[in-house]
C-alpha cells in the first residue's frame, strides 16, 4: 500500500514542504491529499486525518504520523535504504540536532517572514530576532557545508532528512531577498535547482487559494501548518 501525505496549501505550508521533498528527493512513492488551509473547514477536513488538526500527516495504513521530524524519522526507518541520515554516528547526531533546532526554534524568523513562493521577491526590514535568527542558520549552513558536505552540494553530501527540514527557510531567504554567505548562498542555489523544489515552486504558484501579504500570518495559518 503505498503511503499518503496530507499536505496543506503548497504556497504556505512550510511544514508540509519539508515532509514532500524528502519523500520525492528519495524516490519514495507516495500520494497526496491537498488541504487548503485557513478555510472554514480546513481544521475538520485535517482531523479526518490527524488528532492535532494540523498538517503535514503520513498516513501508512493504519499508522499515522502528524509531526513533520517525526515523519522523516518513520520513513528513514522504513527506507533505509534512502540514506536520509548520514550513515556515520557523529554526523548523524549533529544532523539530528540541527534538524531539532529548525523543529523547535527560529520562531522569529518563521512568524516575520512566513513562505509565500507567489510573493513579489523584495527585502523587509527584519527585526534584531529575525536578523539572529538568520546569523544562527548562516552559520550552521557553512558550518556543515565545510565540515561534512565534501560528497555532494547539500550540508552533508547528499540530500537527506536535514535538508528537508530547512528547505522553507531557503524559500524564505530568496523571496525576501536575506543575505547570507557564500557558502550558505551556494547551499540555497543547490536547494533550488532540485526537480523536486522546482515540481513543489510550480504547483505553488498553480494553486488557486491565494490570501493578501498581510493576511499570511494570521494565527489560524499558523495554527494549522504548524506541525
Amino acid at each position: 500500500m503505498a503511503l499518503t501525505l496530507v499536505l496543506g496549501n503548497k504556497n504556505y505550508s512550510s511544514w508540509s514542504l519539508r515532509a514532500w521533498i524528502a519523500l520525492k528527493v528519495a524516490g519514495i512513492p507516495f500520494q497526496e491529499i491537498v488541504i487548503p488551509l485557513s478555510q472554514p473547514h480546513s481544521t475538520g477536513h485535517i482531523r479526518a486525518f490527524s488528532p492535532t488538526g494540523k498538517v503535514p500527516v503520513l498516513v501508512d495504513g493504519d499508522v499515522r504520523i502528524w509531526e513533520s521530524l517525526a515523519i522523516l524519522e518513520y520513513v528513514a526507518e522504513k527506507f533505509p535504504d534512502a540514506g536520509l541520515w548520514p550513515a556515520q554516528p557523529a554526523p548523524r547526531a549533529h544532523a539530528r540536532s540541527i534538524a531539532a533546532e529548525m523543529h523547535a526554534g527560529f520562531a522569529a524568523l518563521r512568524g516575520h517572514c512566513p513562505m509565500n513562493f507567489s510573493r513579489i521577491v523584495a527585502r523587509r526590514k527584519l527585526t534584531p530576532k529575525v536578523v539572529s535568527d538568520v546569523a544562527r542558520i548562516d552559520t550552521l549552513w557553512t558550518d556543515c557545508r565545510q565540515r561534512f558536505g565534501q560528497g555532494g552540494p547539500f550540508l552533508f553530501g547528499h540530500f537527506g532528512a536535514v535538508d528537508a527540514m530547512y528547505a522553507s527557510v531557503v524559500s524564505r531567504f530568496q523571496t525576501y531577498e536575506i543575505e547570507v554567505g557564500p557558502i550558505a548562498r551556494s547551499y540555497m542555489d543547490a536547494m533550488s535547482a532540485l526537480p523536486a523544489w522546482c515540481e513543489w515552486r510550480d504547483a505553488a504558484l498553480r494553486e488557486p487559494w491565494v490570501v493578501a501579504e498581510d493576511e499570511v500570518d494570521w494565527p489560524d495559518v499558523r495554527r494549522v501548518a504548524s506541525a
